[in-house]
């Protein structure tokens, strides 16, 4: 017989979540679990779940689960996703909760509105340009504005921002779904990639995302981030200024230091419903 189990919907800018809250049992959804939550025909549907487990470093441990069945490291929307549910259920209005992720401990400015959390300002971490689950330049040099190998015709910087990212600046938008599926699995990745398609406007970036395990999304924040760090980058934008990135959901601001030491990410978040599921047992 199949486990009932109470689920919560959000989504921030349209990249939507199922958030199931385990930090009673401890226990993780499996791969199969994943894929049939974010199933839109047949399950919940969504992009992605957010498990919540105990931890002793933050408020909760946030497993990102992509509609694949793989697992995100992090992921910024689904952050801010996870502090409007435990905050908006812990009955306090914290000015400051730190959730744990894979990217590590994250501390999260939630803020206040009609019906609890609207937006949260996230504390990113930094951008790393050279990471185990990243390509390096021919001298073994960060890979920045450089020729994606079989794919001359393109240039590309690589940022980990606790998960991998390929950023085409100048590259248009609509390549992204032809493009997308191919790069998300270059071999220079280890651990495969998200892919940003970027336009540098004159007062920020238009953003479309192939996110890794999820396809075209309507938002990726740890995308955002990434495109943000690589037009700084470039000097095609300043450092240290709050940077609108626009996505097909909707606009995010990035704030970039010139020393990629702590990026920080700030956006809405919005509940959609919540309710009870028959979730197939793990196997």
């Amino acid at each position: 017989m199949d486990a009932r189990e109470r689920i919560f919907k959000y989504h921030g800018l349209g990249n939507d979540f199922v958030v199931l809250d385990r930090r009673r049992t401890g226990v993780d959804i499996d791969a199969e679990q994943s894929r049939w939550l974010c199933d839109r025909r047949r399950g919940i549907g969504a992009d992605g779940v957010l498990a919540l487990l105990p931890s002793s470093r933050g408020l909760a441990r946030m497993v990102v689960h992509n509609a694949d069945g793989s697992i995100a490291e992090m992921c910024g929307n689904g952050l801010r996703c996870a502090v409007k549910y435990l905050v908006d259920h812990s009955g306090q209005h914290p000015a400051v909760i730190d959730v744990e992720t894979g990217a590590g401990v994250l501390t999260c400015e939630p803020g206040y509105g009609d019906g609890g959390v609207v937006g949260v300002d996230i504390s990113m971490g930094p951008a790393r340009l050279v990471a185990a689950n990243l390509p390096s330049g021919a001298t073994g040099e960060p890979f920045v504005n450089a020729p994606v190998p079989g794919h001359e015709d393109l240039r590309g910087t690589a940022v980990n921002m606790g998960n991998p990212h390929l950023v085409l600046l100048d590259q248009p938008l609509e390549a992204a779904e032809r493009l997308g599926p191919t790069l998300e699995r270059h071999p220079a990745f280890p651990d495969r990639t998200n892919v940003e398609f970027v336009r540098v406007d004159e007062d920020g970036l238009t953003v479309v995302v192939w996110e890794r395990g999820c396809g075209l999304t309507q938002a990726c924040g740890t995308g955002a981030c990434a495109s943000a760090v690589a037009a700084v980058l470039a000097k095609r934008l300043p450092s240290n200024a709050w940077l609108r990135v626009t996505l097909p959901g909707g606009d995010l601001r990035i704030r970039v230091p010139a020393d990629l030491s702590d990026i920080r990410l700030r956006g809405p978040v919005a509940s959609v419903f919540e309710g009870v599921v028959a979730l197939p047992r793990a196997r």
